[in-house]
């Protein structure tokens, strides 16, 4: 088998990125190469062209590899609907809700379903880059593995550790996890990549040799930190924190459930604009326009706004004439209600929602997962020239919402089916779509009427799906000068 796996000394290394970054010099190269993650915990997922869902890493991998994604390349996802538990995704589709132990005990029995998927897209690619999970020292963890070291075993593949050097003590990350690996774990162990260096090459070169008097492991490449404009994995992430802010503001409520945070990394490339993740209620002072995005627990989110400040926040923003959408779950918690008396997600069967727009929502044990394109049926008052626009996203909900009072829907679906919907007296509206913001149209009209109201200038529309293509290739150029590629390519088809 034509492989190399990516392992971590620990989670947010920088696995998933180095693993997109491959992908794409692969494919730069002619070499036809598919991304592999037999298992991801995040709570930003994606659906496949058949209805399938996965994780959010391994599409952007496939992006890079210039290939549609597609459930074989992450067969098991786990989002988490609480502390101690997580919804179970089995090759796209709910497998059912477990808590860790209770995990833990099914993982033997998974990996004819790993072997099965890995296997279909070996026999379609050239090469396969597989990425692990957190670590593989994680010792307490060893047994029944099926994401690092187990995974490796199961389809012969060698092994590439990555270590953070920004996360500090980067020789002694990478030589403690060595070292905690079994004798045969660590022969499958080719080289190592230190990422995200700032600063002299030449300073780091001593340690680089001593580290190799004592393992005889070589480094296959110093990555310099680089920021760059490509969606992280999952909720760990910096730009949760960020401070600058530009002429206008997306305030997203940061929620204990949220999901599908890249429903919003469009508006952090747009020129001028900036995403800040409200936590309290000096966060919502500035906004231009307020949403509250997806949840994997729309209840106990719903319950965590009623509890605290943000729900202040909110009714303050709407009576300052705010502009407020909500994605998914966010749009069930604009509504009057939320039932869920099969427990779908929590024991609660009830919670009143926000009242601002007149829709229920019913939880259903169906989980609706389609990729699906529509058009806006009316003009949204804060999106000029909106109606008859067309529109592409995904679905990804297990509620059903009906409409009463005043509320319209938004959106007919090619399907037939109506998706969403908007009150023009309240300036609210709500869709089940996530990647609505990632059409270029109308989050032009959005953000230029947002401009209008300020007095800016209206900018030229990005073109996403051209600057996240120009991104990737920006990765694989700054990778590609600082790995050792033909070492690498080596160990790929001769070890």
């Amino acid at each position: 088998m034509n492989n190399i796996m990516f392992q971590g000394t620990a989670s947010t290394v920088g696995k998933s990125i180095l693993t997109a970054a491959l992908c794409r010099i692969l494919n730069d190269d002619g070499i036809s190469v598919a991304p592999f993650k037999s298992q991801n915990m995040a709570l930003n997922s994606f659906v496949t062209e058949d209805g399938n869902e996965m994780g959010r890493a391994q599409v952007v991998q496939a992006e890079a590899a210039r290939i549609k994604p597609t459930v074989e390349m992450n067969p098991i996802l786990l989002k988490p609907t609480s502390d101690v538990g997580s919804q179970v995704i089995l090759n796209g589709k709910i497998f059912k809700n477990m808590c860790a132990k209770d995990y833990f005990g099914t993982k033997a029995g998974l990996k004819d379903h790993i072997v099965e998927a890995y296997n279909k897209l070996q026999s379609k690619y050239d090469v396969i880059v597989l990425e692990g999970a957190g670590s593989p020292a994680e010792i307490n963890l060893r047994e029944n593995d099926i994401v690092n070291m187990g995974m490796a075993e199961m389809v012969d593949a060698p092994v590439i550790l990555i270590g953070d050097i920004d996360k500090g003590g980067v020789f002694a990350s990478i030589y403690g996890t060595v070292m905690l690996l079994e004798p045969e774990e660590r022969k499958r162990i080719k080289g190592y990549i230190i990422n995200k260096f700032r600063g002299d090459e030449k300073i780091l070169q001593p340690g680089i040799d001593m580290f190799y008097e004592k393992l005889q492991i070589p480094c296959l490449g110093v990555i310099p930190f680089e920021p760059l404009k490509i969606d992280d994995e999952d909720s760990v992430t910096e730009r949760f924190d960020r401070k600058a802010e530009g002429d206008i503001i997306i305030g997203v409520l940061r929620l204990p459930y949220m999901s599908n945070f890249t429903d919003f990394t469009v508006f952090e490339l747009e020129e001028g604009v900036s995403v800040r993740y409200i936590k309290e209620t000096e966060d919502f002072e500035g906004i231009d326009l307020l949403v509250i995005p997806g949840s994997k627990n729309t209840l106990k989110d719903m319950e965590y706004i009623h509890n605290s400040s943000l729900k202040a926040g909110i009714y303050r923003a709407h009576r300052n004439d705010i502009p407020i959408i909500g994605i998914c779950g966010g749009y069930q918690m604009l509504g009057e209600t939320i039932t869920d008396e099969k427990g779908v997600e929590t024991v609660m069967n009830s919670i009143n929602g926000l009242g601002l727009l007149e829709i229920k929502t019913e939880m259903e044990e169906i989980k609706q997962t389609t990729q699906i394109t529509g058009n806006i049926m009316l003009e949204i008052p804060f999106a000029k020239n909106s109606c008859n626009l067309k529109v592409n996203g995904y679905e990804i909900h297990m509620g059903k919402t009906y409409l009463m009072g005043e509320s319209t829907p938004l959106i007919k679906l090619q399907d037939n089916r109506l998706d969403g919907a908007i009150n023009a007296k309240k300036n609210v509206f709500g869709t089940y779509l996530h990647g609505i913001f990632d059409n270029d149209e109308l989050r032009k009209q959005i953000l230029d009427n947002i401009r209008k109201k300020k007095g800016l200038d209206c900018n030229n529309n990005i073109d996403y799906a051209k600057l996240k293509d120009m991104e990737y290739d920006k990765l694989a150029k700054l990778v590609r000068q600082h790995i050792d590629l033909e070492k690498i390519k080596d160990i790929i088809y001769n070890s």
